[in-house]
């Protein structure tokens, strides 16, 4: 750990092959810290005060699901402090106390930026999943957001995205430190390299594992409608559904191209043709294109997109004596719905 801004010159970011993202490593000893932190670290370990005991408590000022507890508990641990936290996926109301720590200031103060940071984006990411999976009911809502953000927070994104309840994700990672396994088929880039939705259809049926439902693209080349119906007489019984991602200079998913795909492959006898759609999705979009048949959606930027929600860690208590900075109460909140987990 970093012990102070003297420290900071021995920091090696040399590397002409590194991305610009801060390694495990590098979060681990402060130096995604805001500076100001290794300067209270200075200070306080010349006045004898680094190991001062305080009760340290996160709130929040926006309602919303609960995400990010299980990494600042990663963060945490081998600290030898206490740990409590609201457990991921649990909603809260503003001005909840989330997380408190107890112990030794100098064992954890330098980490406030960075869980304060997992906890915000996380909590948001979450929060703005669960709104989408409430307008979808009960059909599936799948995150796509991993290629709106940089690529080392897609996974925490789209954890935080499966936390807050939906039904999957895209990101390898991401999917796998939920306990799932990643949901997709296949781009545009492949049935434009291969020049025919059907002609890619059938290959995606005839070398992809059967695990993987048939769920083909059919905006490509031709009319969605026209392009439903001929992967649908391709795939037969095997189709799963048809996705609809018309992009907005052809007028976007409409709630009138949606019924329109959905009454023209009932007619063909492809009922059981699942309809998804992506592209541009948020709540209120959900719900009307629910109700002319869409049972499947796949949302990107309104999930990873959502701004991180503002919470505040303060000092409520030092040396086992209340006290708080002004305006805030002095001495430990009610903190009955926290669990100890360090």
């Amino acid at each position: 750990m970093l012990e102070s801004t003297d420290d900071i010159k021995n920091l090696d970011i040399s590397d002409d092959k590194r991305f610009f993202s801060a390694t495990h490593e590098e979060i681990l000893s402060g130096a995604t810290s805001d500076v100001y932190f290794l300067r209270a670290k200075k200070i306080l370990k010349h006045l004898g005060l680094d190991d001062t005991p305080v009760v340290t408590e996160v709130f929040c000022r926006k309602s919303g699901i609960f995400c990010g507890g299980e990494e600042v508990r990663r963060l945490l641990a081998g600290r030898e402090v206490e740990f409590y936290s609201l457990p991921d996926g649990a909603r809260f109301e503003k001005g909840a106390t989330l997380m408190q720590i107890i112990g030794p200031y100098g064992n954890f103060g330098i980490y406030e930026t960075a869980l304060l940071g997992m906890a915000a984006s996380s909590t948001a990411w979450a929060t703005a999943a669960s709104e989408c999976k409430e307008a979808g009911g009960d059909s599936q809502v799948i995150c796509f957001g991993a290629r709106h953000i940089h690529p080392a927070v897609a996974p925490a994104m789209e954890r935080a995205a499966m936390i807050g309840g939906v039904d999957g994700c895209s990101c390898v990672i991401g999917a796998l430190l939920a306990g799932a396994m990643p949901t997709g088929t296949i781009p545009h880039a492949a049935i434009i390299i291969a020049g025919d939705t059907v002609a890619i259809s059938k290959a995606f049926d005839k070398y992809v594992d059967e695990s993987v439902p048939r769920i083909i693209l059919v905006d490509t080349f031709k009319d969605e409608a026209e392009e439903s119906l001929r992967v649908a007489e391709a795939l037969k019984d095997k189709l799963a559904g048809v996705r609809l991602d018309t992009p907005s200079e052809r007028g976007g998913v409409s709630p009138q191209l949606v019924d329109e795909v959905r009454k023209r492959l009932d007619l063909a006898g492809f009922n059981k043709v699942k309809i998804v759609v992506s592209g541009g999705l948020h709540p209120d979009r959900i719900r009307e294109l629910k109700l002319y048949g869409a049972e499947v959606f796949g949302v990107g930027s309104y999930i990873s997109c959502a701004a991180p929600i503002d919470m505040t860690m303060d000092i409520k208590e030092v040396n086992g004596k209340p006290i708080a900075k002004r305006g805030r109460i002095p001495g430990r909140s009610n903190t009955d719905n926290l669990k100890r987990v360090l």
